[in-house]
């Protein structure tokens, strides 16, 4: 496979790459809690995975992975109580939604810097946030001549597991074990499933993980890519259409339309919401202590 990791490419590399496909992808994940038999960076590890191989056959760019995703308040920490239980480390690469969307501000502000025509944002986390990508998405692109799009890994994914639609995505299921399997089995081991008759929560594995299968996970992987070879067409012949400008250059455009477009539409972002009664995380879980929205306004 050709090198298509920007970290690892040579300026000459980078050039060519951008002359013949100028999109540039970025992979979203974090460290998580995914079963006893998959690697803790399983979201990050099989976007970058999926997407390397989509810039392989289809040309563009893979930005260097982010690990740093939202975990661990709202939704996320009810969740994480019920399904994770009380481990006695979480092993989270964690951060609030209000740091990783102005992270990904700068993201675009990057891309529109270097010219690209389109850019990709693929997450491999799932929750709410993806919905919060693409509304922050919106927000920008008015802004932004590089054409946006963003989604989670399931919206890909669109034969699933057994080649009919249906399980798209789990978490430390069949679906995402067979997928990290297949794109890094260095980071599956299935030996360590707990046995059947184990009482759960097990690290928030899937309780159909036994089922999962690393062929079933190329074949994923396969189809995957066949959706970004149309989606990536769509968002280069919209820019060839347009013709837009580039006017989201510097470090202070990020922080003016961030200040303006964005930060006062974050109270709506779904990830931002706390509609859960009192007892949802007891005060003795340790998912409590950032469990509950701040109310603040400088977010």
């Amino acid at each position: 496979m050709r090198e298509v990791r920007w970290e690892r490419m040579f300026p000459d590399e980078l050039e060519q790459a951008f002359a013949n496909r100028p999109i540039v992808y970025y992979p979203y994940g974090l460290c998580e809690p995914h079963g006893p038999q998959n690697a803790v960076g399983l979201d990050a590890l099989k976007a970058h995975g999926i997407l390397c191989k989509v810039a392989d056959r289809i040309g563009g760019i893979v930005a260097p992975p982010d690990y740093w995703h939202i975990h661990e308040l709202g939704g996320y920490a009810i969740w994480a109580h019920q399904y994770v239980g009380q481990p006695p480390r979480t092993w989270l690469t964690a951060i609030p939604p209000w740091q990783h969307f102005k992270n990904i501000c700068y993201h675009v502000r990057m891309a529109e810097a270097l010219g690209f025509h389109a850019a990709l944002f693929f997450t491999g986390h799932y929750g709410p946030n993806w919905e919060d990508l693409k509304t922050l998405l919106a927000l920008l692109q008015p802004h932004v001549g590089t054409r946006l799009y963003g989604l989670p890994e399931f919206e890909s994914n669109v034969k699933g597991f057994y080649g009919d639609g249906t399980t798209t995505g789990d978490h430390a299921g069949k679906v995402e074990t067979s997928l990290l399997w297949a794109l890094e089995p260095d980071c599956v081991d299935m030996s360590r499933l707990p046995s059947p008759d184990a009482p759960p929560p097990h690290f928030a594995m899937g309780s159909n993980a036994p089922e999962s299968n690393r062929l079933a996970g190329e074949r994923m992987v396969e189809n995957q890519i066949g959706w970004f070879e149309t989606k990536v067409a769509e968002l280069l012949a919209d820019y060839d259409t347009l013709k837009p400008s580039h006017a989201f250059q510097t470090f202070d455009d990020v922080e003016r339309i961030w200040e303006s477009v964005v930060r006062p539409e974050l109270p709506r972002f779904k990830t931002m919401q706390e509609s859960w009664n009192e007892n949802a995380v007891p005060p003795d879980s340790v998912w409590y202590a950032n469990w509950r929205i701040p109310k603040r306004d400088n977010l």
